[in-house]
Parts: structure tokens; sequence; C-alpha cells
């Protein structure tokens, strides 16, 4: 385990529409963050699996982390451990047991986060347990609770300047960054009704002081570092059981079952696709993918960032007669990565059939010519954070696999009744690296990576070392060459950077 500086966790949880949910979830202690799961859907042909995830609150017990409850009381004044689970309870006055029974709006919310980041702050640091100018904070946020956290960071009505300062990092679980839509439509903002209208881009962007009205509701408008910010995106669908399914049905397939996976992340942010449904018994935020990302991204030392640099991408013989006829060509990247020992577990997973992987046309990567084009939109395949003291007490290297995959979608022309086309899944590239990263012996010195293609082999994956390079904005990375016999010719650019 790391041995640097931990902070406390403040967790913010989802919208809750109805009375009935507000006060069920008033009455627990952890207001969701304490449910744990023993289902698993990670198996290829969908089976489900026994996999004990306990819940995040025992996960991080495990860790050293601590509830601030004692003897039936949340201690609100007294000293607490800088390594402490604290919950924002924003929906108590909600309950008509607690407080007025009226739902407080997002701002009042946020608000409330702000005094509550004070309030710990001033127990953290009493009687010198720590010094408040070393005094940071973690926000962990699930569905809405995300957006309360983004009113608190961008909207200076809606807390102090000196709470905001001490945000270090914010996770967010299956927030809907960029509202939420049924049948294709953003949700009214007239819907007033249980609040919904919370979800509408308009009124996100008030409450998030968005002053331009034409700009994505997705965007931290410059008031957060957007590095130290991270989406946790759900791809299943079909497991979310709200609403008898109708839930599902209006978000659509693209989406956990309630936030479309376009709408849920912040622009610029890292993030990772798991295949988990937006709550329920495969839920993302119960679930064992939510919490190695989480305590990667909150603990670990290690930011990978992955680039597919595509120079080549081959066409059937067809296909400069099926382009004149006004085909539309496109490619399917699909990319897994998992770190040593993951059985259970993957720390981002974007494939076709969780309807997640990344499309890109023809036209973003080349020109009419078949020339890369010099503003390609050139797929970044994932942001993962590596936790190097989780490494073998026997072995200083990291490891992990990426399986990564290339694809054409059957396509069509102008002329219809041509039906020429690749063979469904037939893949353009496919393969496994595992990737060796070694620290240096010396401070300031380069890591040194190898890898193997596994898929075509059983080498050792030390065997191939990737050369270091720098990329036209001179900033520095390590290259695998990837090509094949079918014409498919790539570059994995791999750019580490240490993370705090």
């Amino acid at each position: 385990m790391t041995t640097r500086q931990r902070f406390p966790i403040i967790y913010v949880r989802g919208y809750a529409m109805t009375k009935s949910e507000i006060t069920e979830t008033t009455s627990t202690p952890y207001m969701g963050l304490e449910y744990g799961s023993t289902k698993s859907r990670q198996a290829w042909d969908g089976a489900v699996r026994k996999v004990f995830f306990e819940s995040p609150v025992v996960r991080l017990m495990k860790l050293g982390y601590h509830d601030i409850y004692q003897d039936g009381l949340q201690l609100e004044s007294g000293k607490i451990a800088p390594e402490s689970i604290v919950i924002h309870r924003y929906y108590d006055v909600a309950d008509p047991d607690f407080g007025s029974g009226k739902v407080p709006t997002i701002e009042q919310a946020a608000q409330g986060l702000s005094d509550l980041i004070l309030r710990v702050r001033d127990q953290v640091c009493r009687d010198g347990q720590l010094k408040p100018e070393d005094f940071k904070v973690y926000l962990v946020a699930h569905s809405m609770g995300g957006l309360v956290c983004r009113c608190f960071l961008q909207n200076e009505k809606s807390g102090s300047e000196a709470a905001r300062k001490l945000v270090d990092k914010v996770f967010t679980y299956a927030t809907p960054h960029n509202g939420i839509e049924m049948a294709g439509m953003n949700v009214p903002g007239f819907f007033e009704l249980w609040d919904m209208n919370n979800f509408n881009r308009d009124r996100m962007r008030d409450y998030l002081a968005i002053k331009d009205k034409q700009a994505p509701a997705n965007s931290l408008d410059g008031k957060f570092d957007a590095a130290r910010f991270f989406c946790l995106v759900g791809t299943n669908s079909k497991d979310y059981a709200v609403a008898k399914g109708a839930s599902r049905l209006l978000a659509g397939e693209l989406s956990d079952g309630l936030v479309r996976i376009t709408n849920a992340y912040v622009d610029d942010a890292p993030r990772a696709h798991v295949h988990r449904s937006h709550s329920g018994p495969y839920g993302i935020v119960n679930s064992e993918e939510g919490f190695q990302n989480l305590t990667r991204f909150l603990f670990g030392d290690l930011r990978v960032e992955g680039v597919l640099w595509v120079d080549d991408l081959p066409l059937p013989s067809i296909g400069m007669v099926r382009k004149l006829l006004g085909t539309q060509v496109g490619y399917y990247f699909e990319v897994t990565v998992a770190t040593r020992g993951a059985l259970d577990f993957d720390l981002t997973r974007r494939t076709t059939a969780n309807n997640s992987a990344i499309l890109r046309k023809r036209s973003d990567l080349f020109d009419d010519a078949g020339a890369l084009r010099g503003d390609a939109r050139q797929p970044t395949l994932f942001s993962v954070f590596l936790d190097t003291s989780k490494r073998p007490e026997t072995s200083k290297e990291m490891m992990f696999s990426v399986q990564l995959g290339v694809s054409m979608l059957t396509y069509r022309g102008a002329d219809s009744s041509v039906d020429d086309h690749y063979v469904p899944g037939e893949y353009l590239f496919r393969d496994t690296l595992v990737i060796n990263a070694i620290p240096p012996d010396t401070p300031g010195a380069s890591w040194r990576v190898g890898y193997v293609l596994a898929d075509s082999g059983w080498s050792n994956a030390k065997d191939q070392i990737a050369a270091s390079r720098k990329d036209e904005q001179g900033k520095p990375y390590v290259a695998i060459p990837l090509e094949n016999r079918k014409g498919f010719k790539a570059t994995l650019r791999l750019y580490g950077t240490h993370w705090q």
C-alpha cells in the first residue's frame, strides 16, 4: 500500500425520485455506499458468475479508512482521522422525520457540500493532527451526486472559494454530465415533477454557471482541472430494472439503462467504460471494476494513456469503387485493459458487444486520396491509473494487458443494390498486448517498457522493447508498432506520467 498522505472521502449519492425513495435512502447510514454484490456478467457469454464484492465501504475500511459514526451518533465536532468516509446527507432535510420535507435544489445541496468540506477540514486538523494548509478532500459521487459536486465547483454562488480550493480529486460513477435523454430527447426544462428538470441542459448550464448557452453541459468551464476529474461510464443497459424496464427502453442500448454513454463524461477528463448498469445487482457503484478504478485514481502513482496512431487501414478491393458511389466507410476500435492478476475485473472495456466501441469514419482519418489527414482524429483508447505499490513483493515490474481489435462496419454506398462488404465480425487487426513496465534504478531516468503480442506467441513481455519518442507537441511516449498482412499499420502510443 502507498504510504503517502490520504485524505477524507466525501460520498455524494445520486437522485432519489419519489418521497418513498428519499425516506428509504435517509434511513441508511451510508446512503448506498454500503451495497455489495455477488453477481458479475463479465463472462463472454453473459453468464452470471458468483463474485463477492463486499461494498465500497467495507473495501475502503480494509484499506484503513473509517466512518465517522460512534455510539449511534455522527461525529460532527470531534476529531476525525484523515482516512475518514463522510456521507453528504443532503436528502435528510427532505425527510419529514429529519427536516422540512422539502427537497433541496442542486444549488442548496452544493452549498451544503461546501459547508461540509470546511467542517471536515476543521475536524481533521483539530489538535494539530494535520496542518490546514496540508488538508485536501476527495469527492466521490454517483449519478446526480456528480452534478452536485460540479455545481459546487463551478458555481461561485453555491459554496465558498475556500472550500473549493480543498478539493484534490473528483470521481463520478454514471453521472449524466451532459443531461439525460429519453427516446432520444433531452428531459424538457418544464418537466418539474420530481425535479427531473435537473437533467435538462439549459437548467444544468444555469446551476453550473456556464455562461455560454451554446456550450455543452459537460464542460467544467475552466473551473476545475479536468485531469483530476475521473468519469466511470456504465455500458450495461439490459440489467437496469427501474420502472419495470421502461427506463432502459427509453434510454436505449447505448447506455447504462438511464444515462447514455455519450452523456456520462466530462470533456477532457480521464474516463473508463465498464459493463455495469446504473444501479442494482449489476450496478456500477457496487462493483469490483468501479472500486479498482476508484482506488487507483485516488491512491495510485502512475497514469498511462494509450493513443492508437493509425497510419493505414485497409479497404477491400471494391473499396475505391464504393467510395466513388458515395460510401461512408467506418471503423470500430475495441479495447480492454486489465492489470496482472485481474481475474474478475477490467479497468476499462470498450467493445462492439457492449455497445461502447470507439467509432471513426474513414474521413476522420484519411483524405479522399487515402493520405493521412493532418488533423486526423486518432482514437484515444484508454486512460488508466496504476499503483506501483500493488506489485508482487518479488517483482518491481508493472504489468498490464491491452486487448485491441479494429474492424470495419458493414457499410452501404449510394447504390443500395450493391451488397459487397466485409464478412461481419472480420477484424482488420486483433491481438493482445502484454506490457511490462520496469521503473528506472535512478530517479529521473526513463522507464523500460517491454511488450509482446500474446495472441501470436508465448514470448516474454521483456523480449521486445518499445522505442522512446516524442510526439508532435514534444510530449514523450513509448511506441509499440502494430501491423499485419492485411495492410493494417499503426502505432500504440503509451504516455506514462507520474500521478499523485
